[in-house]
């Protein structure tokens, strides 16, 4: 952007998110940022809660020391916390946690002991708040995302196929599904903003087939659409073949690799965006810094495709890429919900009674 200060109107957004999640007059609320947060975002965030009245204060880590043997990005499992018990303790003693933190808390160790209390976790992607301003959550994102997230947990398998040559058989037996629309506003719950997007971990062995990402697609660690088409073939969960010529092909074979780690290879989630607001075409518009692809994740109608980090299926790694697919049409058990990269209406109701919460 062109001047990083801080404007009122973004004050009002994010002071519009936290009233969504039930922040008001009183409310304790932890700011969590590192030595390399995004200073005009935690500025904001400490704003928006006094308008609100809240009780807001900081935990701020320095950001710890590069080990990894290439660049990490766009992961969601930040190490900044580093189990530092003080620092813990203060996240999980407050109502809400708003994460500033450079990759975010949504696959970080640490979370399940600052849920354990009580505390909600409303993570603020690393965006620039113009982004986070246009993407700004809905009541009607809100009841689309859980509808759809009611339709996964009803399916017993996800097929995915494109007329670009993806056909992929996934296991939904066994897999925890979440959506995110934005707001957090129950105990124990984790939102990201931007939000809009459905993902299912699934168990072990549960992933085999083809996924080809093709011209134009999207590999959001490097924050590049492709150029020249990418298939990788995948069995019981794991990348075993990566076919392609040119940057593209060769940049994802050397990440892969650099890492030493069978589990870099693995399926970390999958899962489709939902919401209209977001843009495929954003990710030309900002420099790189000033993005983290939160949005590119959420635009509607991508099959999002992940490989790393599974907690649910006892796989842990930071090697990630995070792979928004276009134009695939997606089956939930012989029900197309996703067709040629269109989501279809009945994903605006759920296949039985009720919603998830």
């Amino acid at each position: 952007m062109f001047a990083d200060r801080i404007e009122g109107k973004w004050i009002d957004t994010f002071a519009e998110v936290f009233a969504a999640c039930k922040v008001g007059p009183g409310t304790t609320v932890a700011i969590l940022s590192e030595t390399q947060s995004r200073p005009l975002n935690v500025q904001l965030a400490e704003l928006a809660l006094l308008a609100l009245k809240a009780r807001p204060f900081h935990v701020v880590v320095p950001t710890p020391p590069q080990r990894a043997p290439v660049p990490v990005r766009s992961t969601g499992a930040s190490d900044a916390l580093g189990h530092l018990g003080p620092a813990i303790a203060a996240l999980k003693a407050s109502e809400m946690v708003v994460d500033l933190t450079v990759e975010g808390l949504l696959h970080a160790p640490e979370l399940p002991d600052i849920l354990a209390d009580g505390a909600r976790v409303l993570m603020v992607s690393n965006e620039h708040p113009e982004a986070l301003e246009r993407l700004k959550p809905d009541p009607a994102l809100k009841d689309r995302v859980r509808h759809a997230v009611a339709r996964v947990r009803a399916a017993r398998r996800m097929t995915v196929t494109s007329a670009a040559g993806t056909d992929l058989d996934i296991s939904l037996e066994g897999a925890t599904t979440a959506g995110v629309w934005g707001t957090c506003d129950r105990p124990r719950t984790v939102a990201h903003w931007p939000g809009g997007v459905v993902v299912s971990f699934p168990a072990p062995g549960s992933v085999n087939g083809r996924l080809v990402l093709d011209t134009g697609d999207i590999n959001l660690t490097f924050k590049r659409y492709l150029s020249a088409p990418v298939r990788l073939t995948i069995e019981d969960d794991y990348v075993t073949g990566l076919d392609g010529t040119g940057t593209d092909a060769a940049l994802m074979r050397r990440y892969f690799a650099a890492w030493g780690d069978r589990e870099a290879y693995a399926t970390s989630h999958v899962g489709f965006g939902l919401n209209p607001h977001a843009r495929y075409e954003a990710l030309a518009m900002y420099d790189q810094r000033e993005t983290n692809g939160t949005e590119l994740r959420a635009y509607a109608g991508n099959f999002l495709y992940s490989t790393g980090a599974n907690e649910f299926a006892g796989r842990h790694t930071l090697g990630h890429f995070d792979l928004p697919v276009g134009g695939c049409t997606i089956a939930l058990d012989d029900t197309v919900v996703i067709r040629d990269g269109l989501p279809l209406d009945l994903l605006t109701a759920p296949p039985t009674e009720g919603a998830p919460p």
